[in-house]
């Protein structure tokens, strides 16, 4: 089974940006996918990303959010700009559409 680590998450002002990373042990699935999950809140799909580089985006985050993968390196990202309180949550990344098998995660919080 392909275990999936992420990384890159932190503490930032709104206004702020972070890049996120996802490293897998193995090969990549064709879709990829960055969730998030708030404080309360149930996990949400933030962003996908086809092995051919063909993306899609929440409408929250649209415009601020860039997925891209590096697939010699196994490795997926999350590029967040413009960052917002209520970005604030655990990010992690799964193939679409998300399997059982999920990350620790990454907190990400953005402070007002």
């Amino acid at each position: 089974q392909v275990q999936l680590v992420e990384s890159g998450g932190g503490l930032v002002q709104a206004g702020g940006s972070l890049r996120l990373s996802c490293v897998a042990s193995g090969r990549m699935f064709r879709l990829m996918g960055w969730y998030r999950q708030a404080p309360g809140k149930q996990r949400e799909l933030v962003a996908t990303i086809t092995h051919g580089d063909s993306t899609n985006y929440a409408d929250s985050v649209k415009g601020r959010f860039t997925i891209s993968r590096d697939n010699a390196k196994n490795t997926v990202y999350l590029q967040m700009n413009s960052l917002k309180p209520e970005d604030t949550a655990v990010y992690f990344c799964n193939r679409f559409p998300a399997s059982d098998y999920w990350g620790q995660g990454t907190q990400v919080t953005v402070s007002s």
